[in-house]
């Protein structure tokens, strides 16, 4: 049965939303709730719809609500949320279930979301606590008019086994679900827009940004205060110190509650961590233990099945709500525990290892076990960031699940799945979807593995050493630890353009980790054997297949291409102007590829000509609120150029309340070459972050 009447509603400039059927009142749109940023997205304009509407169709196919959407021959498709096997999936069915074991390039993942982002300069978005499967492009229908197009396999070489497509079809086991259209003109506006609409992007505290250590799962308070002295005793930085399941009095389900035979007097744990420039990040999953304090009061708002023997609370309910917060507010937040890790939210689907509460589960909401699951995530996130907002303070997370609608989430996704290249093509995914990803360190095969993940995470939303299995350090591998602690410092020194980053993010919706296919300036269709380009298609996933999903931008100006392991030398691409090497000044001109061979002891990173980096000095945490700090601030290049640098505390809400400043530092270059620099001032009375600024010229 077709919908006879579509009816697109302006709800922002440049943004449209269709209900499709009957939408539930449970998606993670409601979840969220939060307003949209409409001052950011009046100042980007008003925009054409992306694409003829008469061409959307919505027809009802047994239980299932298909939304078919028209797509050009062209076009790929980019974002689903955090997808660790593929970046372009025109071509390809998606199957966007929660999963924490995305072996298989099927769309499952830690954090499916369906919107798709589109060469073309637009994205849509399907807003349900449902799964959804989408036909990227990969299914024709009868009546398309693309018949003529069928080719004998035979006698044709240019036969394919996924014929080209004119549409994208959505399925959905549900009465409904809201649609959204966000218009560019450029991917990175659809992007932008994306998230704005649904809050702006997350600002962590400024502490969040340095780096963490996670201690082995059954360390001690002693053990774990000696582990951090190490890193001061050898002037590594580190900024949160991460405790795994035994510091738990049950674990596999939970307590919550402090184990005191390790841990004999929390309260004063933290407060001494706390002196030495530590923050404590806990490690915890939603399956309450019957032997936690709290079991019996969440007993009646949980699902018909459980995980380990644990409850499965119904977090969709404001009573469970309020007896998960009571306890985390006055066991840890209380005691100054700065935030957590939220594991185990997404459920296996190995046939040896399936532990997650079925799909026909049911709970006290009314919800069944595949929405909850879909959303699980989403909720224990939410839930968190609410109780620190409610002490004015900032929290800053790990997470193993997630969904549509998160950029505005403080937390930062990661996984049990370990190789180097897939959490690579996962930072670059992860800026199309609202998301945040770190490429955790755990263990290593040699000391060469070893740098260059290091030497990645440090250029990520989230750097940490996870040694909760394996007991390792930054000093693991001796032979190699100048540069493991070179880069752990380089991290602590680019602080100030990383957090004004994540403040443009907040601000603007740019995402502050971004693939290649989101960057200006990418025209990047290879002629064969010229190391040169002539279009855009190729950086799109064109004809060459050559997808550059291994290198990604760190903010506006910085652009990172890692080294794996039994490498020596690889291609970067480098788009249009001028781009120079971070390390050296090295000038290379873009529109191209380079060849590089950097050695063990570096990553390739390049700066944008006319940039403007601001680093501060080595220390052993980031700088706390009502500290100043001195910049350096670093061009490179000859054109002018400018850098909005964010000033507030660094650990309140008081900036969403307009407690903060934006300074423009900038460089003129006058007829001669000269360069001068300025840093816009403050008024009189503005407590600022920053104390002097020094000017340095590449």
């Amino acid at each position: 049965m077709a919908e006879s009447t579509l009816i697109w509603q302006t709800i922002a400039p440049g943004i449209w939303r269709l209900k499709a059927g009957r939408p539930s009142t449970l998606s993670p749109a409601s979840v969220m709730n939060r307003p949209p940023k409409t001052a950011a997205l009046q100042s980007m304009g008003e925009a054409e719809f992306p694409f003829d509407a008469a061409d959307v169709k919505i027809e009802r196919v047994g239980g299932r609500i298909v939304v078919a959407l028209p797509l050009g021959s062209e076009e790929s498709l980019y974002g689903l949320g955090l997808q660790l096997l593929k970046l372009n999936h025109r071509g390809r069915t998606r199957y966007l279930r929660v999963n924490s074991d995305p072996k298989q390039d099927t769309g499952e993942t830690h954090a499916p979301v369906p919107f798709y982002v589109s060469s073309g300069g637009y994205g849509v978005y399907a807003d349900t606590s449902r799964i959804v499967t989408l036909c990227c492009g990969s299914s024709v229908r009868s009546d398309s008019g693309l018949s003529g197009n069928a080719k004998d396999r035979n006698r044709d070489s240019s036969w394919k086994a996924t014929p080209v497509s004119d549409r994208v079809e959505m399925t959905v086991a549900d009465e409904g679900l809201d649609i959204y259209v966000f218009a560019g003109p450029t991917p990175l506006d659809a992007v932008r827009r994306y998230n704005l609409y649904f809050g702006g992007g997350a600002l962590p505290p400024r502490w969040g940004l340095g780096f963490w250590h996670r201690v082995p799962k059954s360390y001690s308070a002693d053990e774990v205060r000696a582990e951090a002295a190490a890193f001061r005793e050898r002037g590594i930085p580190c900024d949160v110190i991460g405790l795994e399941p035994g510091w738990h009095t049950r674990s596999y389900p939970v307590t919550y509650e402090w184990n005191r035979e390790l841990f004999p007097d929390p309260e004063q744990f933290v407060r001494d961590l706390e002196k030495d420039g530590f923050k404590i990040n806990l490690w915890e999953h939603p399956y309450v233990s019957p032997d936690a304090a709290i079991y019996e009061a969440l007993q009646p708002f949980s699902g018909s099945h459980t995980v380990w023997h644990g409850l499965a609370p119904d977090y969709t309910l404001p009573e469970a709500q309020a007896i998960y917060r009571e306890q985390h507010e006055r066991e840890h937040v209380k005691i100054g525990v700065s935030g957590y890790k939220l594991d185990e939210c997404d459920g296996s689907e190995l046939t040896r290892n399936s532990w997650m509460f079925p799909a026909h589960a049911s709970f006290p909401s009314g919800c069944d076990g595949e929405q909850l699951r879909q959303l699980y995530g989403l909720l224990l996130q939410k839930m968190t960031d609410d109780l620190y907002r409610s002490h004015n303070r900032r929290t800053y997370g790990l997470v193993r699940a997630s969904a549509g609608a998160a950029s505005s989430l403080p937390y930062v996704l990661y996984s049990d799945l370990y190789d180097h290249r897939d959490y690579v093509r996962a930072l670059c995914n992860s800026g199309f979807s609202g998301l945040l990803w770190t490429p955790e360190v755990r263990k290593a095969r040699s000391s060469e593995d070893w740098v260059r993940r290091m030497q990645t995470v440090c250029f990520s939303p989230l750097a940490m050493l996870n040694a909760w299995a394996d007991g390792t350090k930054p000093w693991s591998f001796p032979e190699v630890e100048p540069i493991v602690a070179r880069y752990i410092r380089l991290r602590m020194q680019l602080l100030p353009y990383l957090y004004s980053t994540f403040a443009n993010y907040w601000a603007e919706g740019v995402p502050p980790v971004r693939a290649m296919a989101l960057e200006a300036g990418v025209l990047v269709r290879e002629q064969a054997g010229s190391g040169r380009f002539d279009s855009d298609e190729f950086a799109y996933g064109g004809a060459a297949d050559k997808e550059w999903d291994d290198q990604f931008m760190f903010g506006d100006s910085l652009l990172v291409a890692p080294l794996f392991e039994g490498e020596t030398e690889r291609i970067v691409y480098l788009p249009q102007g001028l781009w120079y090497a971070f390390d050296t000044g090295e000038r290379f001109e873009g529109g191209r590829t380079i060849r590089v061979q950097p050695g063990l002891e570096k990553i390739p990173v390049f700066v944008k000509d006319g940039a403007v980096i601001p680093m501060m000095a080595v220390m052993d945490h980031a700088p706390r609120a009502g500290e100043k700090i001195d910049l350096e601030l670093h061009h490179y290049g000859t054109s002018p150029g400018k850098f909005r640098l964010f000033d507030d505390d660094g650990e309140t809400f008081a900036y969403e309340s307009g407690e903060y400043r934006w300074r423009t530092a900038e460089v003129t270059v006058d007829a001669e070459g000269r360069k001068s620099g300025s840093v816009s001032g403050t008024e009189a009375g503005w407590s600022s972050a920053y104390g002097e600024f020094t000017w340095v010229f590449h």
